[in-house]
Order: C-alpha cells, then structure tokens, then sequence
C-alpha cells in the first residue's frame, strides 16, 4: 500500500518572497481570506517586524534572534503529536487517543495560532498575529493552551488506546 501522490498544492507551493521559506508560505496561504494573497502577506510580514522589534528588546539567552526563528519555534511548540479520534465500538463512541502525522499537526498549529489571533478583536490583525506568535514561541497564549487541552483528553482516554 502507498501513499497517495501529492496535491497540486503541494507540488507547486512556492517559498515566500521576503524569507524563502516554504513553511511560512503555506502560513500564508492559511492566513488569505478570499484570495486575497498580498493582505495576507502583508499581515504577516507586518507581524514579523513587530516580534523583530520585540525580540530586540528580549533579555532571554535562550529566546530566538530572528523573527523566522520566532515563528518556527511557535509552531513547533504549538504542534500536537497525540489527538483523541472517536470510535464506534459495540454500540458505545469511545475517544480513542492516536498518534498525529507530520502534516496534520502542522496543520492543526497553523488553525489554531490562527484561530487564536482571529478571536481576539479590536486590534489590528498584524499585532494579534504577532501576540499569538511570541506567546506560543514562549510556550504560552490560545493556541498553546488548545494543545495542551488536546493532549489531557489523550491522557485521559489513554485507557482506550487498545482500540486503535
């Protein structure tokens, strides 16, 4: 059994301008709202300059230097690697803790980084964004805490992990 081929999205990804990089792109195209590519560009770029700025002033050794160190740091800490999955066995739905791939928790850092800048208003987009960046690079905010929430659910219904 193989793996299926991969879509056309994920053939013709292209890295972002600014940073050449291929992570922060498919961030961007998670970020656009209705094809609206250059707005969400902007946010994002907008939002890397405001942790630049931030982490200028950080005293932390150990905190990141750079505004892409930042933001990889933020969804390497928010990406979750065991999620509950509901299974219908004898007539009872069990939450069955599983194992996440690389893509889907990926995935699943991107939505709620974004998740947790969008419910947030009366800001502008760019300073929510960078607010949830910072908070999750140091392990903090609504994205860190949605995955910490995803991961007592496995550990609670670890009993169940046999019917994987």
């Amino acid at each position: 059994m193989s793996a299926r081929k991969p879509t056309a999205s994920a053939r013709s990804l292209r890295p972002d301008p600014r940073f050449n990089d291929l992570v922060l792109s498919k961030f961007i195209n998670c970020i656009m709202v209705r094809g609206q590519k250059a707005s969400a560009q902007r946010i994002i770029y907008d939002a890397l300059d405001v942790i630049a700025g931030r982490l200028a002033k950080e005293t932390d050794p150990n905190a990141p230097k750079e505004p892409l160190a930042c933001f990889i740091m933020a969804i390497e800490n928010v990406k979750p690697y065991v999620e509950v999955r509901s299974k219908r066995i004898g007539g009872a739905n069990y939450q069955v803790p599983v194992q996440v791939n690389k893509k889907r928790a990926q995935a699943l850092a991107f939505r709620w980084i974004i998740d947790g800048a969008r419910s947030d208003k009366g800001r502008p987009m760019h300073m929510r964004l960078a607010d949830e960046l910072y908070n999750a690079a140091k392990k903090e905010g609504k994205a860190m805490a949605v995955r910490d929430q995803t991961h007592r659910m496995a550990e609670a219904n670890k009993a169940f992990a046999h019917f994987a």
